[in-house]
């Protein structure tokens, strides 16, 4: 295998700095398989990664019928030919001996290889039951945040309208679906205010729980380009860890785990105090701000200092430095999506733009992070526990519409309830009451938390459980029929990144054996039931990707993520293209709410808006009387503490995260020799001197306990804040020697056997970072050095921003 550098030794490769408002300059990556140089390639094929939220774009090299490789497209908006180590790698899992490539059933408690007709007509003979014995509701989907639009939007439209179910959500739940949340507190509606361009403006950068370096990497390098030019924007980093964005910023907060309302109350506090708002754009676009004003009053830095651990003056720089900034970037990911009070916290990073006039021009803006590549598609296409188009479930007008658009009927689309988020999915199977779960592209039994009571669930003998994956994953082996589905390369769709950007990813090469795209899976099974409309024609009236593209088109027409512009023609351009992107707004649309919101009138919501504290939804009632106009809503909220706070018995929080090498549960970057070698096993991170208090070096094994289970990992020091360990939760158990989950009471080693079933009570977005732990020392390094040497191997990031080698 040959690449660009070294991705795996210097994963951001080289600078090409540039100046504040100076176009980023290209940098090509490429990797070929050994033994194929570019001459050998017979063709280029148009794609982009589906390893992360940032859509960089690329092409795929093929000979002779396989994949050999991928470069950057030097010309995309996204990337300029920037590759990270996933991008540049993990083609490398389309071609694994292990790829399933024909359908499994379960016979005599086995699963047996069988073929297409009979898994299907299995599946449609289950689902014609349990509907016609127990209702629509006996069924559920649980979807993924890596399939295409197409996809997404064909499944919303056969499990809302075909089977009449509300149960339909996806793993998104567990990384977006505050993000989501959040956006429509705040401005009405889904969709992205800011662009990635505003990288090249913004004068600061302020970086809430978001360790972009290894999540969305390729926008890392951005930034360090910008680092090194002339004019370099100031960094705020809150984040527990000292991560390699922490190492660059001018201001590092890093606060107790739980407290990230604590703090933004007080940095809003700081910023009203000392003046740093915009009153005019205030008066003029938002509501809320008098409220939020006299609710923040005893917030103080001193106030959250002792909340937080932190000190006050470092509040105060941090206020400084984002009340001070003429264009101001925002980000955000999971440190707070996945934290205590998620959607009260990021929502006060929106009320940091708010008041002080940060939208919708180069530079200010906000970016509510995503962590998988198409997880804004499950939320437009309705497959992520909303409606297609961010229609509002509670508008009756904007439901006809929908059912308009699917010639069905109003009362065809379940909409007396809230649609059914995922945990909530898995709880009504744990009770019996969802008796079909069809899972796509996801891998629960590892992602979700409290993983011994999910697989008790997925245990159940009164479930009938549908995998559609590429591998027999840990999910998988609980099945009644697997269906082996085609990824990446193997099909052809659409999806859009964190920023809007919608990129065409076109097929190469065949799937393996008889594994089929998941939407030519979809489409079969709609067939099958015969799903039809109000006048008797199929409801899924499209077979391929490109007339399921147009059929999403004139579902998203006037809708704020308006694709009518778009064409798979138009999109095999030199770039991606922004929405709203219509005859208005031909080349797309790099910023939303240039002047004010757009989608915040009560007509055009897609929320009324929900209590920040209890998650009950407000009403339309009070929404009409509180926002008339439509204007975006400055939302306050009080810090509460999480339910989950260290003890004697527990002394530690626990945190879980990412490392660059990897995604999600690595079904394809674990077979990757490269990116398996750079982490191959899961870690423990402490601080120093809880390590030293405890007499324990780097290169301990120990061992984590909360209250819901044990895992055991090798220590590494110097990481993390006093009072928290940190544990990536990429681990599982299909590349252990019994490919199994540990017996009950034994320490495992998925992240996830330690995190308890909590949920932010807004967004629904499980808690995964706020458990007390206890650790325990399990055995000694045999010598400092080796203990050392092991820990290194895992490839996490050392002070000097070079990978442990």
């Amino acid at each position: 295998m040959h690449a660009s550098g070294d991705p795996i030794a210097d994963p951001w490769g080289a600078r090409t700095p540039y100046r504040q408002g100076g176009p980023w300059p290209a940098r090509i990556d490429s990797c070929l398989a050994d033994g194929v140089a570019g001459a050998d390639v017979e063709a280029w094929v148009q794609a982009a990664s589906l390893l992360h939220s940032d859509g960089d774009a690329m092409d795929i090299a093929v000979q002779d019928g396989r994949i050999v490789g991928v470069r950057g497209r030097a010309g995309d908006r996204v990337n300029r030919g920037r590759l990270e180590p996933k991008d540049l790698y993990t083609w490398q899992a389309n071609g694994s001996a292990d790829r399933l490539t024909r359908p499994l059933v379960r016979e005599g408690g086995r699963l047996v290889e069988s073929d297409w007709p009979t898994a299907m007509n299995r599946i449609v003979a289950t689902s014609r039951k349990l509907v016609g014995s127990h209702g629509p509701q006996s069924v559920a989907f649980y979807t993924s945040g890596q399939l295409f639009l197409e996809e997404y939007y064909t499944l919303a439209v056969l499990a809302r309208a075909g089977i009449g179910t509300p149960h339909l959500d996806g793993n998104t739940r567990l990384c977006t679906a505050t993000a989501a949340e959040a956006l429509k507190e705040s401005f009405g509606s889904d969709g992205q205010p800011g662009s990635y361009e505003d990288i090249d403006h913004a004068d600061a950068i302020a970086l809430f729980g978001h360790n972009i370096a290894e999540t969305q990497a390729v926008q890392w390098m951005r930034i360090l380009d910008r680092l090194d030019g002339s004019d370099p924007p100031r960094l705020l980093c809150v984040d527990p860890r000292s991560t390699p964005v922490a190492r660059r910023a001018a201001v590092h907060l890093a606060p107790r785990l739980g407290t990230n309302v604590a703090l933004l109350n007080a940095l809003l506090h700081e910023v009203i105090r000392r003046g740093w708002t915009d009153p005019a754009y205030i008066s003029r676009h938002t509501v809320g701000y008098d409220r939020l004003r006299a609710e923040l009053a005893p917030c103080t830095a001193r106030w959250a200092a002792d909340i937080c651990d932190i000190p006050a003056a470092a509040i105060e720089e941090a206020a400084e430095l984002v009340g001070t900034a003429d264009r101001l970037l925002s980000t955000v990911l999971q440190g707070f999506y996945q934290a205590n009070q998620a959607t009260a916290a990021s929502v006060q990073v929106n009320n940091l733009h708010l008041i002080r006039g940060m939208l919708g021009r180069p530079g200010a803006g906000v970016l509510q992070m995503n962590g998988q590549p198409s997880a804004e598609n499950t939320r437009e296409c309705g497959a992520d526990g909303d409606l297609p188009g961010f229609r509002n479930w509670q508008n009756e007008q904007h439901v006809a519409d929908l059912a308009k658009v699917w010639n069905v009927e109003l009362s065809a689309i379940p909409h007396d309830a809230p649609p059914t988020h995922a945990m909530k999915i898995f709880e009504l199977a744990e009770q019996h009451k969802v008796r079909m779960l069809w899972i796509s592209a996801t891998n629960p039994a590892v992602s979700l938390p409290e993983l011994a009571r999910i697989r008790s669930t997925l245990a159940q003998e009164g479930l009938f459980l549908v995998v559609q994956d590429l591998f027999l994953t840990e999910t998988a082996q609980f099945a009644d029929v697997v269906l082996p589905a085609a990824t990446w390369g193997e099909k052809t769709g659409t999806f859009t990144n964190a920023d809007r950007t919608v990129h065409l990813c076109e097929k190469a090469v065949d799937p393996p054996g008889q594994a089929r795209p998941d939407l030519d899976i979809f489409l079969d099974y709609a067939a099958r039931m015969g799903f039809e409309d109000k006048d008797g024609a199929p409801l899924v009236h499209w077979t391929k990707p490109e007339e399921a593209f147009e059929a999403w088109k004139e579902c998203s027409a006037g809708r704020p993520c308006d694709y009518t512009g778009l064409t798979y023609d138009k999109l095999r351009g030199p770039s991606g293209i922004q929405w709203p992107c219509t005859d208005l707004a031909p080349a797309g649309t790099d910023r939303l709410y240039r002047d004010g919101v757009t989608w915040a009138h009560p007509d055009l919501c897609e929320t009324y808006g929900k209590d920040l504290e209890t998650g009950e939804p407000m009403g339309e009632k009070w929404y009409r009387a509180t926002n008339p106009d439509g204007k975006a809503l400055i939302r306050p909220a009080p810090y509460l503490r999480p339910k989950e706070w260290p003890d004697e018995e527990y002394p530690f929080q626990l945190t879980t995260g990412r490392t660059i090498y990897h995604f999600h549960t690595r079904t394809k970057t674990g077979r990757i020799p490269e990116l398996a070698a750079a982490a191959p096993e899961v870690w423990v991170e402490i601080a120093d001197a809880d390590a030293a208090r405890l007499g324990l070096a780097e290169g301990d094994i120990v061992e984590v306990t909360t209250r819901c289970g044990t895992l055991r990992g090798r220590l590494r020091t110097g990481t993390v804040r006093p009072g928290v360990l940190f544990v990536p939760f990429h681990y599982g158990y299909w590349d252990t020697p019994t490919a199994n989950a540990p017996a009950a009471g034994a320490p495992g080693r998925a992240a996830n056997e330690l995190i308890p079933i909590l949920w932010d009570p807004v967004s629904k977005q499980p808690q995964f970072k706020t458990a007390a732990a206890a650790l325990a020392l399990v055995e000694r390094a045999e010598d400092p050095a080796a203990g050392r040497r092991r820990a290194n191997d895992c490839g996490t990031v050392r002070p000097n921003g070079l990978p442990r080698r």
